[in-house]
């Protein structure tokens, strides 16, 4: 009787073990293909960068960004009292996006586009804090002035490349 046991318990660990790897697979090809189908169908904005750390030291080559209209989104997101939402930003003819203010649900103009962002304490994240880059390439990227965004219709963002000042990509872009 006792062995038995042991060997619906090994089973039932294997059977478990095999579930979590599929829900792990699945869940992490999902959120990949969401990213791509963002990458591959949105719309291409820029934000532009505040002054950040050129190179992080401690994680290698990697540039640590901040967007300038963070602070205008924190105190905008302060003021309603929200943590997450969506904002509205203006792009002008070159894709420049500009704050323009909470999203209320109210219809966009031709030039508008939503942006999903996220308060944590005082910061604000509006797309990936982080642009990760070949070994050796920082020089590349220190002239960074802009994100590239592609942006989908729900206001999810990916960055997938940094712009200089004359918003000329730098190195490659991640599509």
């Amino acid at each position: 009787m006792h062995n038995s046991f042991i060997h619906l318990s090994d089973r039932f660990r294997l059977i478990v073990l095999v579930l979590t790897t599929l829900v792990i697979l699945i869940v992490g090809n999902s959120q990949i293909a969401i990213k791509q189908a963002i990458i591959d169908e949105g719309n291409t904005l820029l934000l532009r960068l505040a002054p950040k750390d050129p190179r992080s030291l401690l994680q290698g080559d990697y540039m640590a960004l901040r967007y300038a209209m963070a602070d205008q989104v924190a105190a905008a997101a302060m003021q309603a009292t929200i943590t997450d939402g969506l904002i509205i930003v203006s792009l002008d003819t070159t894709g420049e996006a500009s704050f323009v203010g909470l999203n209320e649900d109210q219809p966009l103009a031709e030039s508008q586009q939503l942006l999903r962002f996220r308060k944590r304490g005082d910061s604000v994240r509006l797309a990936s804090d982080a642009f990760f880059f070949e070994e050796g390439e920082w020089k590349t990227y220190s002239d960074a002035r802009y994100g590239e965004l592609r942006v989908n219709k729900n206001g999810d963002a990916v960055l997938i490349g940094l712009y200089d000042r004359e918003k000329r990509r730098l190195g490659k872009a991640l599509h």
